[in-house]
């Protein structure tokens, strides 16, 4: 079997908000193809991201213009996910909710796409969602707890006080779930900020 042996198999790069991190893969290629290494444990472990992945989730979606989110699950069911688009384009948005965090209420967005190789890690107590730029599109994630119907939860794609500047070239594709979440004032009303999000 073929094995790499680039030391900048994964270069990690901070985001915006405080625990989000960009991942960029390095494929060698040659006139086969390309070989890539898409994970590895003691490159996570030493920039202290390494955790007990414990789901990983495969979602195709077929048609440009979905949007799907923004969704989370409430502690102790909070999820860490690392999120990889491996065919198509998407703008992948995540929404700090962490109680007490210096961003709370903050959205940052990345482009994810077969052809940029990158994934997000986005740590527990954010909201999560993307919406598909490609006609063809397949997102894979890991999580670090598994899915827990009771616990899961949203905010509303569109709440002008979160203001995400999603890049809509036509309206958006939803779900009837993903059209009635809360907005992020109904969200604080009612929870204040998602206690002990922490994936340490």
């Amino acid at each position: 079997m073929h094995r790499s042996t680039n030391t900048k198999a994964l270069e990690i790069e901070k985001g915006r908000l405080e625990g989000v991190y960009i991942i960029h893969l390095s494929p060698l290629v040659d006139e086969r193809g390309f070989f890539m290494r898409a994970y590895d444990t003691s490159i996570m472990r030493k920039a202290g991201l390494e955790r007990e992945w414990v789901q990983e989730n495969h979602s195709r979606n077929e048609r440009q213009g979905i949007l799907r989110g923004l969704h989370f699950q409430h502690p102790p069911h909070a999820e860490t996910k690392l999120v990889r688009c491996t065919r198509g384009e998407i703008f992948d948005v995540f929404v700090d909710l962490r109680k007490g965090s210096a961003t709370f209420g903050q959205w940052e967005g990345v482009h994810l796409s077969e052809e940029n190789k990158r994934m997000v890690f986005i740590p527990r107590g954010f909201a999560h969602g993307y919406y598909t730029l490609s006609p063809v599109s397949e997102v894979l994630y890991k999580v670090d707890s598994p899915y827990h119907r009771e616990s899961e939860d949203g905010l509303l794609w569109s709440d002008p006080e979160l203001g995400i500047d999603w890049p809509f070239e036509q309206p958006p594709i939803l779900s009837g779930k993903d059209r009635q979440h809360q907005t992020l004032r109904q969200f604080v009303a009612k929870h204040k900020g998602l206690e002990n999000a922490t994936s340490d």
